[in-house]
């Protein structure tokens, strides 16, 4: 009789809590939403915090991973998801895994979830992160390939932003890539300097306010100078 009891209220507890759970998980649903209405970031994370424990998902786990990285909180959507790359991976878990680890500066890592995600569904700006994270480990050949597929298949509406100066601007996608064939161009022979500046020189006559462009060409031109200053001494 005593063991029947116990069964009972053992049942009984565990319809109670799961009663609880179902009613946290609604009310962590409605708070999900409400915060996404108000665009309160901090909250939507808790939310999903929350909501991951009372009913993991691979799916909300990415989400909340997404909502890290967009949130430039690196290391909390690695320390979800992990670094290494795995076939399982969701196209939004690569993206974040690629975008985080460029991020924090491991470009090694970061290109083998770039290329992951570029066999999936391959694209010019894809083509332009494995291009600039090449030159990046000194891959200035593969570089060039994944440059030319890139302009190949950037289309004139396509663009790319750049934070180098204190007001970000836009130039073409296309001009953005001739401006990394430049660069590749002169990692791979440091004696053609010429070669990498008429990239330089074509990325600028496409976008004359690319700031970087221009940068690069004054630098190479400076080396030449340099150079030449060098010889005839």
């Amino acid at each position: 009789m005593k063991k029947l009891v116990w069964l009972v209220l053992l049942s009984a507890g565990f319809q109670m809590q799961a009663q609880t759970d179902a009613a946290l998980k609604k009310h962590y649903e409605e708070y999900y939403r409400q915060m996404a209405i108000q665009g309160d970031v901090r909250g939507v994370i808790n939310a999903l915090t929350h909501l991951n424990i009372l009913d993991y998902s691979v799916e909300r786990r990415d989400t909340l991973a997404y909502v890290y990285a967009n949130n430039e909180q690196h290391m909390q959507a690695l320390n979800l998801l992990g670094v290494e790359l795995g076939p399982e991976d969701s196209d939004i878990a690569l993206q974040v895994k690629a975008l985080s680890l460029k991020s924090l500066n491991q470009p090694k890592r970061a290109l083998e979830h770039f290329e992951a995600l570029f066999d999936r569904n391959p694209n010019a700006y894809l083509s332009y992160e494995i291009a600039d994270l090449k030159i990046q480990v000194g891959e200035n050949a593969g570089a060039l390939s994944a440059i030319e597929y890139g302009i190949e298949n950037a289309t004139d509406d396509m663009k790319y932003a750049f934070y180098e100066r204190q007001q970000p601007y836009e130039v073409s996608l296309k001009s953005a890539l001739i401006h990394l064939r430049g660069l590749a161009q002169y990692g791979m022979n440091r004696n053609n300097i010429d070669k990498a500046i008429a990239s330089f020189d074509e990325a600028l006559a496409m976008d004359p306010n690319f700031n970087l462009a221009s940068l690069s060409k004054q630098a190479l031109e400076s080396r030449k100078e340099q150079d030449t200053t060098t010889t005839d001494n």
